[in-house]
């Protein structure tokens, strides 16, 4: 059996990480699952709707942007959940 040569003494090298602000993150964050912010945004725009319409009593409306609300926040948690899944699946592979 022939010797190769011998295995390096140095170690490798770490990879560097830099620090990440919250602005970074968030944009990092949105790029991997848009759908996220996306329902954030369209749960806050129909709960202010329907506060609104509470606000001018008018109960009927107001009853319907709650009920919008809920699948609002559905759909936002659907999304995080479809998020956590295609990031545990992309990690796998």
């Amino acid at each position: 059996m022939a010797a190769g040569p011998p295995p390096p003494l140095e170690p490798m090298p770490l990879p560097v990480y830099r620090d990440e602000g919250f602005a970074d993150k968030f944009r990092r964050k949105t790029r991997e699952n848009p759908l996220v912010p996306l329902g954030c945004l369209c749960t806050l725009g129909v709960l202010t709707y329907g506060l609104i319409s509470f606000k001018r009593g008018n109960t009927r409306h107001s009853q319907l942007m709650m009920r919008a609300r809920v699948v609002a926040q559905g759909f936002t948690l659907a999304a995080l959940l479809g998020g956590m899944v295609a990031t545990a699946l992309k990690a796998r592979s």
